[in-house]
């Protein structure tokens, strides 16, 4: 099984100074020369009516927003940043330069939180803090979305498979944020289930606690793939905005690293639990865009998608294996028959992956062939950021 790419990185290019506003504000005047400045209303980011969102997770350190919005000819709609939280200084300080970024560039950030001190870290006041921190950003124009602890259901990360303390963790956080950044919005976001428990990660839960306990839905008392992966983790309808699943191709075969296309409509399987091949397993995986999006009427995200390729020369070519695999994103059916889908995000990076002991290229516009092509396969549906327009924030939040 493979336990999903690992995702680093932090903004260091300069803030860009340029000021902005989203659909909420004052739009240009007729006549003006110069962008209008007008008052934001904030407003929690919500799921377009019609098509879906399009973003990008983004190799700050090696590309602006304006660089990667100039190379996909759009600006995209959703931009994904990680932090340590709590926040240090320094990712405090990179957290404000992508938001200047994105104010320059419009659209929404979707800003994930990675708890790697534990989620006794998330106290009350770290939560408010934020809270301040998102209405500042929310006053001048940047909605914001929150994905707090991802892939918790996994045994990777220190906030993994401790539902009880993640659900508490995450209903804190929520509360505060409601209350306080009233731009701002929750998701909740698991891994895939295919391959749970994910067993042998640093962070798997121990036989004889309540954690444990709580993982073993079927109450045979053993937690194995027989166990809902999603149901523990879930922080409750009030808490959550949104739903998003991260969802790669990493191959076909683990272990992982060969150059090949991916399978016929792999995406969709993964996504409504009905993939079995080798990155899932024989046992049934719910229906999490069913269970969790649809039923539950909340949007439903791929906050991260790419499709695996190396420099090792073997095999499918990287164009062949990437055009394969945004076909199935880019699928005209989709806007029909899964109407609750309404983000997906591309993961726009060269990195090494410690699954494959080797660097991934999961761009798809690094490369001018690939980018020509993505470019030209993008959907009518796909829906991009407006224009941005200066504007002023209508209110300070602390920062």
């Amino acid at each position: 099984m493979t336990w999903g790419p690992r995702k680093f990185g932090a903004v260091t290019t300069a803030a860009v100074l340029l000021g902005s506003c989203l659909a909420a504000c004052v739009g240009p005047q007729p006549g003006a020369t110069t962008p209008p400045v007008a008052t934001c209303e904030p407003t929690p980011p919500s799921a377009p009516k019609e098509g879906i969102l399009s973003g990008v997770n983004l190799d700050w350190e090696h590309e602006t927003l304006e660089q990667y919005a100039a190379n996909l000819g759009e600006r995209p709609a959703v931009t994904v940043t990680f932090t340590d939280f709590p926040m240090s200084d320094k990712d405090m300080e990179n957290v404000d330069a992508a938001f200047e970024q994105i104010r320059a560039n419009g659209g929404t950030m979707l800003l994930t939180l990675e708890p790697k001190l534990g989620l006794a870290a998330v106290t009350p006041e770290v939560a408010d803090d934020l809270s301040s921190r998102l209405a500042r950003f929310n006053n001048a124009g940047v909605p914001v979305i929150v994905r707090f602890a991802h892939e918790m259901n996994g045994s990777w990360y220190a906030w993994g498979q401790q539902p009880t303390a993640y659900v508490a963790a995450y209903q804190r956080l929520a509360t505060a944020i409601h209350a306080k950044a009233p731009g701002s919005a929750m998701m909740w976001a698991p891994n895939y289930g295919g391959g749970y428990p994910f067993s042998g990660g640093k962070y798997q839960a121990v036989a004889g606690t309540a954690e444990f306990a709580a993982l073993d839905t079927n109450k045979d008392g053993e937690v194995t793939g027989t166990d809902d992966p999603y149901a523990p983790y879930y922080p409750g309808d009030e808490a959550v905005d949104w739903v998003g699943m991260s969802l790669y191709h990493w191959g076909n075969t683990y272990p992982w690293g060969a150059n090949v296309i991916p399978e016929q409509g792999k995406f969709l399987q993964q996504l409504t639990g009905n993939y079995n091949g080798a990155g899932g397993n024989d046992l049934a995986v719910p229906d999490f865009y069913t269970e969790y999006g649809a039923a539950r009427n909340k949007p439903v995200a791929i906050p991260e998608t790419a499709a695996l390729t190396t420099a090792s020369g073997e095999g499918a070519t990287p164009l062949a294996i990437k055009e394969a695999w945004w076909a199935q994103l880019f699928d005209p059916a989709i806007p029909r028959d899964y109407p609750a889908l309404k983000m997906i995000n591309w993961f726009e990076w060269d990195k090494n992956e410690v699954e494959v002991k080797a660097t991934v290229d999961w761009t798809s516009t690094k490369d001018p062939t690939v980018r020509a092509a993505y470019t030209a396969a993008l959907p009518e549906w796909f829906t991009f950021a407006a224009e941005p327009t200066a504007c002023t924030p209508a209110g300070d939040g602390d920062s």
